[in-house]
């Protein structure tokens, strides 16, 4: 019963708490219903009146265009107060162009005073409730402008409409209720016009013109108009002026309207009297001054980030270029602004692309997101970037230097010039006579004088300029080319530079930079940086310059100059390397090594193939060989870095001498060697003299690269496959080896062409022709690469273009095609070059970018680019094509072929020993030196067989011949005879191997044993078997062995020998 009491109680409790659960529901929804009712009618209501408010405005613009009657000010301002109450931007867009359109025409009428909208601002009521209203009418204009397309024809007339509102009410100019009496409320209305013009900058109607002017004018093609140009850039200056070029205004005008790109060039355009209205304010001296303060500037450029930076810059230089008188008087404050502003953009720009990176056409690589919205105005930017570099700037900023005179001294100029002989017109004699002897100094600046104080006004200036110039270089790294090219135009600039630099410091150039490489001082940079853009253009000048400019017209600098600078250079260089400074440079001490050394090795590879310096110019006389060798063997860095930059400081015998070192360390370290303890492995090799060549390359091209560089035997077999006598100590290979060269560069065989003035040799763009024809490439490559690392010298001219290729030079930034053509061609070199200098239209002359050729019976067009032969050579790209075709006859044609043999050479040859040499240099490391024979030197090191000796009267008869009978020519006869080439070895006759010998024979070389005991002694007494008189002397070259009858005369001496070396005689095994 107890259970059952409390079970009815708990259920009478929940009943109780569910009803009131209920109730209190009830309520809700009751008060969200009476809530959600009053919201659908508040908003219903809101929705009604603003259709009625909208009807309304639309019937107030409805009747105004009827032309029933002329709206007054009043009734405009009440449609607009409810527009306004009500704006909606998506659905009042056509009202409130409507409503602008309705306030312009008030502003138009004639005499009516009621009518004119700006009338309200004089009511006491109503002055305040209108300044409100015009603020928000024209921010609404801002807003819509940030929105609109101005290249969309119907976007472009809406444009105009916000803008004339925006520049009929931040102006009294127009207003007509300020004509006649009115005038006198025009202070009052000035007033109210900068309160409008200070609201707008507040909300950031800069922000508003900066979109406006991008979305018309960053592309490549303007669609702004001209009265919308003029109008946005009417308005952008007003508050300018206004503020009375306050910093702050400044500041606004130079970050959203001045970094626009190309802004200035569109004005100049479209609308030249802005630029009128720029220079009336003065505008220039004042951004420049600005930003001439460097927080400011730096303050702007962190504002604007790396490409509007690039931009605002763009549209300095351009108003740079239109204000001389501000330029001038301003030169030192406008290139410490933009020095500032290039290196802010350094600051992003990247040597290499990654995953942080993004390309930009003008700043390369750049750490910053690139505005790809700006690529279409790039070459507008890059032209007003083109007048920093262009003539006309460059003779302000660089006028303390131009204004130096380089005139000849008086007494020089009064000497009288000696007529030209026969002998002295020789064009090595003549350049020298005329670079040394007529004139020592045919200008003032050849040696360093010294004397300018680096710290006065005028040095300061000077190094800005250049340091300026060099921060241009680094930055806008996509122009580089463009930049060096303006800059090198004025053909007195660098000369006159150079003697600038002559004249620093106490003592002269070089001790001073020297001192500032030490120096880590701001002044120290700013000197050395005048320094390296001197070498930067000087060596872009001296590699797009041809030898007729360089060496008869000579442009920019006189030969003498150029021996003075290279000396300089050459100096410079050394100490550099010498003192440490390049084991541990970084950064801009890095740059600058590479700049004067860049220059350097121009000037020097300029020398080498055409010589403008004197002998021993280049060697260091304080630089001992021994010194050198003793460092390099204990790896000083120094010593390797000299090896590697300026090899050409150490004479060459050195050099060669080096070279043989290196050869013999690798192979004592391949154990190529004989020792008492090993002896080297040997390749032994059977060759059908009648399939020289074929049976060479088969047994040879298999071989391993050691195998290669080590010792080969050779056995020469007949046709009918028996061994020829003989017995190869060296000797035999020696003879494969000559007789495989001679046959391979024999240009019948059509692997090499020889060249058509000089006659040397280079490979034959048509030896496709033979079957594995790269394969043959190699094994040439390899088998004149055993001959150089085995120091055997074969007579095979090449051609410099080629030589310069196998050292690797054509890899070099430096290089230049055309520069080497004339030692492939020198008639196709005159002809090109003559195309550089044609005055008139070179298109009247048909060209196009390809060349025909004639192969093999079939003429075959070459196009030099793709598409070439559809695009004409114009006076634009007439350099190019120059370039080009020289670039397709020396490489493209014949690519293939010379990779190949350089990849043979090299398997042979390391690179990195042959880069101490010169191409003629390489010639004769190949060849053996072109000096004359030195008898002396071949008489201390011959040896004699067969009873002859030195005190031998045929022997002492021989050398008489040789040194007193003897041409040069036939000297250079008689050493091919015995040796197959006619130029001693570079290190002399000690390094001939085998030694030069001369044996005395008796009888025909058929029954000829050798020594037998008989003939030694009979040769030594002098006691001839029988009269040899009819036989001729003979050789065995694989030897390098004269065999000798013992002659009874000195004139039948002679004369045999005469005959048999013109004859070549000998040749044969022995």
């Amino acid at each position: 019963m107890f259970s059952a009491s409390q079970s009815s109680k708990a259920q009478f409790l929940d009943k109780a708490r569910q009803a009131r659960e209920e109730r209190r529901e009830l309520k809700e929804r009751e008060r969200a219903a009476v809530q959600i009712q009053a919201l659908i009618r508040r908003f219903l209501c809101r929705c009604r009146l603003q259709k009625e408010i909208r009807r309304e405005v639309e019937d107030f613009f409805g009747a105004n265009e009827s032309g029933s009657s002329k709206r007054s000010a009043l009734s405009i301002f009440r449609i607009a107060r409810k527009l306004l109450f009500v704006f909606n931007h998506k659905e009042d867009k056509e009202r409130f162009e409507k409503l602008c359109r309705c306030i312009l025409n008030s502003m138009d009428v004639e005499n009516e005073p009621k009518v004119w909208y700006v009338s309200l601002a004089l009511s006491k009521d109503l002055t305040l409730l209108w300044i409100k209203q015009i603020k928000d009418i024209l921010w609404f204009c801002c807003e819509f402008l940030k929105q609109l397309k101005p290249d969309i024809l119907q976007d472009s007339k809406l444009v105009n409409l916000h803008l004339t509102m925006l520049v009929t009410f931040t102006d009294t100019s127009t207003w007509k209720i300020l004509r006649g009496k009115g005038e006198t409320l025009r202070p009052a209305m000035n007033h109210i016009c900068a309160n409008i013009m200070g609201h707008l900058n507040q909300k950031g109607f800069y922000s508003v013109l900066q979109i406006l002017l991008t979305n018309g004018l960053a592309r490549s093609r303007p669609s702004l108009s001209k009265g919308s140009l003029t109008a946005i850039f009417s308005l952008a200056l007003r508050p300018v002026v206004a503020a009375q070029f306050s910093d702050n205004l400044l500041r606004s005008f130079l970050i959203h309207i001045m970094s626009v790109p190309a802004i200035m060039t569109h004005l100049a355009t479209l609308t030249p009297e802005r630029l009128t209205v720029i220079e009336s304010h003065d505008l220039f001296r004042k951004f420049v001054l600005f930003l001439s303060r460097e927080a400011q500037c730096r303050d702007v450029c962190v504002c604007l980030e790396g490409s509007h930076t690039l931009c605002l810059l763009g549209n300095l230089v351009y108003l740079g270029s239109l204000n001389d008188k501000v330029l001038e008087e301003e030169t030192a404050h406008f290139v410490g602004v933009l020095i500032h502003m290039l290196s802010y953009c350094q600051k992003y720009v990247s040597q290499k692309k990654s995953n942080l990176t993004h390309w930009h056409p003008v700043l390369g690589w750049f750490s910053q997101t690139v505005d790809y919205g700006l690529n279409e105005s790039m070459p507008l930017l890059t032209k007003q970037l083109q007048y920093l570099w262009g003539v006309h700037m460059i003779r302000i900023l660089f006028s303390d230097v131009l204004s130096k005179k380089l005139l000849e001294n008086q007494e020089i100029a009064q000497l009288p010039t000696q007529p030209v002989s026969p002998q002295n017109s020789l064009p090595m004699k003549n350049l020298f006579k005329r670079a040394f002897q007529k004139s020592a100094s045919v200008r003032n600046i050849l040696k360093p004088v010294g004397g300018k104080r680096v710290d006065s006004a005028e040095v300061q200036k000077v190094c800005s300029i250049c340091v300026l110039y060099q921060t241009t270089l680094t930055t806008l790294t996509q122009i580089r080319l463009q930049i060096l090219t303006g800059l090198t135009y004025l053909d007195d600039l660098l000369p006159k530079l150079w003697a600038f630099i002559c004249e620093l410091g106490p003592q002269g150039g070089l001790k001073l930079f020297l001192e500032c490489l030490n120096n880590d001082t701001e002044e120290s940079k700013r000197l050395l940086a005048m320094l390296m853009l001197f070498c930067d253009c000087s060596r872009h000048l001296i590699t797009i310059l041809d030898d007729i400019e360089v060496y008869e017209e000579q442009i920019s600098f006189k030969l003498e100059e150029l021996v003075t600078i290279s000396s300089f250079l050459n100096s410079f260089v050394f100490k550099m390397i010498w003192d440490g400074i390049v084991e541990n440079a970084r950064g801009e001490t890095l740059e600058l090594f590479h700049s004067v050394h860049g220059w350097l090795m121009v000037l020097y590879e300029r020398d080498c193939r055409r010589r403008f310096a004197p002998e021993d110019h280049w060697l260091r006389k304080d630089l001992k060989p021994s010194v050198l060798f003793q460092e390099l063997d204990k790896d000083k860095k120094r010593a390797q870095l000299l090896l590697q930059y300026i090899p050409h400081v150490i004479p060459h015998k050195n050099r060669v001498l080096l070279f043989r070192n290196m050869v013999t360390k690798e192979k004592e370290k391949l154990g190529l060697v004989e020792t008492s303890s090993a002896s080297p492995h040997v390749t032994h090799i059977t060759i059908r003299r009648s399939r020289m060549l074929e049976d060479g390359y088969e047994q040879l091209r298999q071989l391993s690269q050691n195998a290669m560089k080590g010792v080969i035997r050779v056995k020469f077999v007949n046709d009918l496959g028996v061994d020829e006598a003989g017995i190869d100590q060296d000797g035999v290979f020696k003879e494969f080896l000559e007789e495989i060269i001679k046959k391979v560069f024999d240009p019948a065989l059509n692997l090499f062409k020889t060249t058509s003035g000089d006659e040397r040799l280079y490979p034959s763009p048509t030896s496709y022709i033979h079957e594995n024809y790269l394969q043959l490439f190699e094994f040439v490559g390899k088998m004149l690469g055993k001959a150089v690392y085995e120091g055997i010298v074969v007579d095979v001219p090449f051609a410099s273009f080629f030589l310069s290729q196998l050292l690797g030079h054509h890899h070099s930034v430096f290089y230049s095609s055309i520069d080497e053509l004339p030692s492939l061609d020198s008639e196709f070199y005159k002809n090109l070059t003559s195309i550089k200098r044609y005055d008139g239209d070179i298109s009247d002359l048909g060209l196009t970018l390809s060349y025909d050729e004639d192969v093999m019976g079939q003429l075959v067009c070459h196009e030099l680019v793709p598409g070439g032969k559809t695009i004409p050579v114009t006076n634009e790209n007439k350099i190019s094509y120059i370039h080009l075709m020289a670039h397709f006859r020396m490489h493209t044609q014949i690519k293939s072929q010379t990779a190949a043999l350089i990849s043979g050479f090299r398997s042979i040859i390391k690179p990195e020993w042959i880069r101490m040499f010169s191409a003629p240099e390489l010639q004769r490391l190949i060849s053996g030196d072109n000096a004359e024979i030195d008898l002396e030197d071949l008489k201390k090191h011959t040896v004699y067989y067969g009873g002859f000796h030195g005190s031998h009267r045929v022997i002492i008869w021989l050398w008489d011949i040789l040194g007193n009978d003897f041409s040069p020519e036939e000297r250079a006869m008689f050493l091919k005879f015995v040796t197959s080439c006619s130029r001693p070895p570079l290190l002399g006759f000690a390094y001939l191997k085998p030694p030069f010998s001369i044996r005395c024979v008796e009888v025909s070389d058929d029954q000829d044993t050798g020594d037998t005991l008989g003939s030694v002694l009979r040769g030594f007494f002098t006691i001839r078997k029988k009269e040899p008189g009819g036989r001729l002397p003979t050789s065995s070259t694989c030897f390098n062995l004269l065999k000798l009858p013992n002659y009874s005369k000195k004139s039948i001496l002679r004369e045999k020998l005469r005959y048999a070396i013109s004859m070549n005689t000998g040749f044969e095994l022995s």
